[in-house]
């Protein structure tokens, strides 16, 4: 354990990445911290206006992300400039990704059911830094000898294959399992080999003619969603916190009366 440890965290190279994850991970939970205390009216926080415009955190997440990626790529790698940019690039990044629903949606969306996807990619993003971390390589080229990698057919060979793998998994609708397979091959063959979700672009290609397998594929996704979608949205409020309920709206007809 020791011997892995030293070997793949705290070797040279990857101290900038291990403190990029580190400063990543802080800035998400105190920001979570500060904005469920401000929700609930608690503490010394409060938004932060200009002339009454509501400056989002995204927007010195996003000058910070420019300065430590700029400043990583002018330092020496292996200098405290190197590890000092890396900070400032995970607390960028943290503050990016925290609301990141609100850039894809270009609306805030941060205490609505929406707001949900910036929970999601700020732990897919940990997870996949924390793979790196470790040891794995894109594609499973950490699974190659010594012997293989010096053979460049055998490496695009690779690389080729488990590609392929990720890019069937996403379009059989299974982005998660697509991204993790870049990292880890065999989640990729396992997801391209299942069935399709019923929505996603390879069920409507290759299973417009095959009943079964449409009927099939609907009832393993509803079972799964089933099994799933409770705790993956309770964990989701535990880390982000609880999104607002929804208003509940009238049907046209009635709305057009008053």
């Amino acid at each position: 354990m020791g011997h892995w440890w030293e070997r793949n965290i705290l070797e040279p190279g990857k101290l900038p990445l291990l403190l990029a994850l580190s400063a990543f991970v802080v800035t998400f939970v105190v920001t979570r911290v500060i904005t469920r205390l401000i929700r609930a009216g608690k503490g010394p926080f409060g938004n932060v206006k200009a002339g009454g415009l509501h400056i989002h955190h995204v927007v010195p997440g996003v000058l910070l992300t420019v300065v430590g990626g700029f400043g990583a790529v002018a330092s020496d790698r292996h200098g405290a400039g190197g590890a000092l940019a890396a900070v400032v690039f995970g607390m960028g990044v943290g503050l990016v990704l925290d609301e990141f629903a609100l850039i894809l949606h270009l609306d805030d969306v941060y205490w609505t059911e929406e707001g949900r996807k910036s929970v999601e990619v700020v732990v897919v993003t940990a997870a996949l830094v924390g793979l790196l971390l470790a040891g794995f390589a894109p594609f499973g080229v950490n699974d190659l000898s010594a012997d293989e990698l010096q053979d460049r057919g055998t490496v695009i060979a690779n690389i080729g294959m488990n590609f392929v793998f990720s890019l069937v998994a996403l379009s059989k609708g299974k982005a998660r399992v697509a991204i993790f397979g870049v990292i880890v091959p065999l989640v990729a063959m396992v997801g391209a080999i299942r069935l399709a979700r019923p929505d996603s672009y390879w069920a409507r290609r290759f299973y417009g003619r095959r009943p079964r397998a449409r009927a099939k594929a609907t009832l393993r996704a509803y079972r799964h969603d089933r099994r799933w979608a409770g705790p993956r949205r309770a964990l989701q409020d535990w880390i982000g916190g609880k999104p607002d309920p929804r208003p509940v709206r009238l049907p046209d007809r009635h709305r057009h009366r008053h």
